[in-house]
């Protein structure tokens, strides 16, 4: 009998393109966080907050993966060891979180919401870092898991990642 060796868990990073000074440092506190734990950091391999979290985790050691829009690498941030392009645009949202165990989402625009949503829909695990609060018939949702700091954010994306499905509730 063969026993899969276990692989790290990816942790998705999502965060505004366009970032402030405070989105970039807490995007460098998330990504070196994710590498000190021995995950994998995915991105979508651009500037502002991906390039932030990919450099906080390279700066730990970590490794990281860009899920690209464009059609090859070369708009990958220098932070990014695997740079995949899909030619998909904005479409590669999903195919990121898809490749995620758990994704964090640091704040945020339009884009970022889009793959808050995508998670939500693919029912992986998404834990908030100051970013949208998501309200239905006046009901909070209780799929966005909020964290105060990005060690919070860390800690609670890797332990709904491990856990199986069905006990993320």
């Amino acid at each position: 009998m063969s026993t899969r060796p276990s692989r790290p868990l990816k942790i998705g990073v999502l965060g505004p393109h366009k970032a402030t000074d405070d989105e970039l440092q807490l995007g460098r506190e998330v990504g070196a966080e994710i590498a000190r734990r021995g995950a994998t950091l995915l991105c979508g391999g651009l500037d502002g907050v991906m390039a932030a979290a990919s450099e906080g985790a390279k700066t730990a050691g970590g490794l990281t993966i860009g899920i690209l829009p464009g059609d090859t690498a070369d708009g990958a941030n220098p932070f990014i060891d695997i740079a995949i392009p899909t030619g998909l645009g904005a479409y590669r949202n999903m195919l990121l979180v898809r490749a995620c165990d758990a994704v964090i989402a640091v704040r945020g625009e339009y884009g970022t919401l889009s793959e808050i949503a995508a998670a939500l829909r693919l029912k992986v695990p998404v834990v908030g870092l100051q970013t949208w609060k998501l309200v239905r018939n006046g009901i909070e949702d209780p799929g966005l898991r909020v964290a105060a700091t990005p060690s919070e954010a860390v800690d609670l994306a890797l332990r709904l990642a491990a856990s199986p499905p069905t006990a993320r509730t």
